[in-house]
């Protein structure tokens, strides 16, 4: 059991070695691109929520009207 624990690590250790880690500027830029993206898409979301929020509310005050 131990002797497939031990071989186990080694072979984990190996494929961590072929890794390739990404250097400190991608992983800097590719961190800024997700928060500009997530800006983005709550901007997107915000807009889109306020209009059919809108939406709804003009819909609702046309049945109270009459």
């Amino acid at each position: 059991m131990s002797k497939n624990i031990a071989q186990f690590a080694r072979e984990v250790r190996q494929e961590t070695l072929k890794v390739t880690w990404p250097t400190r500027k991608e992983t800097v830029t590719t961190t800024i691109v997700v928060f500009i993206m997530v800006f983005i898409m709550s901007m997107i979301l915000l807009f889109s929520d306020w209009v059919i929020s809108s939406a709804i509310k003009f819909i609702l005050t046309l049945g109270t009207k009459f």
